[in-house]
C-alpha cells in the first residue's frame, strides 16, 4: 500500500528539525568555550521534534507543548517499545526553558550536556528506526 504523501512530508519535516537541533547541540559543545545551556536546549528540542514526528506518523494529535513526559506517553501508546528510552529522555524537558533566561538556574555543566546529546541522538535514531525508510530526510 502506498504511503500517504502528506503524512510522509509532515513526519519528515519534524525529523529534519530534530536533525538540525542535534547539529546545533554538537556545534554548541564544540565552541570555545562551549555553549552548554544552548546545547541542552537543542537536545530537548531534538527529542521533542522527533516525538512529534513519530506522533504525526501514527496520526496521533498532540498539543503545543515542550513536555517530553506527555509526548513520550503518547508515543509509547503508539509503540510501547520506545517507552524505556523516552522515559530516560523525559528529564530533558526542563531544558526547554531552564537556561534560556537569566537567573533561572545554576550554570549547566559540560558532562550533563554531553549526556543529553547522547540521549537525544539515541531517541532520534530509535524513532527513525521505527518509521518507514521513505520518511527519513
Amino acid at each position: 500500500m502506498p504511503l500517504d504523501p502528506a503524512r510522509v512530508e509532515e513526519t519528515r519535516s519534524w525529523l529534519v528539525k530534530a536533525d538540525e537541533d542535534l547539529r546545533a547541540a554538537k556545534v554548541d559543545l564544540q565552541a570555545d568555550p562551549p555553549l552548554v545551556g544552548d546545547a541542552l536546549f537543542h537536545c530537548q528540542q531534538a527529542v521533542e521534534k522527533a516525538e512529534k514526528g513519530f506522533l504525526s506518523w501514527h496520526d496521533k494529535p498532540f498539543r503545543k507543548t515542550h513536555n517530553l513526559v506527555e509526548l513520550g506517553i503518547q508515543c509509547a501508546e503508539a509503540d510501547e517499545a520506545v517507552e524505556p528510552l523516552l522515559r530516560r529522555a523525559a528529564k530533558l524537558s526542563a531544558h526547554a526553558t531552564e537556561f534560556r533566561y537569566p537567573g533561572m538556574a545554576a550554570a549547566p555543566v559540560l558532562e550533563e550536556a554531553s549526556d543529553a546529546l547522547d540521549t537525544a541522538t539515541a531517541v532520534v535514531a530509535e524513532i527513525r528506526k521505527r518509521l518507514p525508510a521513505d520518511v527519513s530526510p
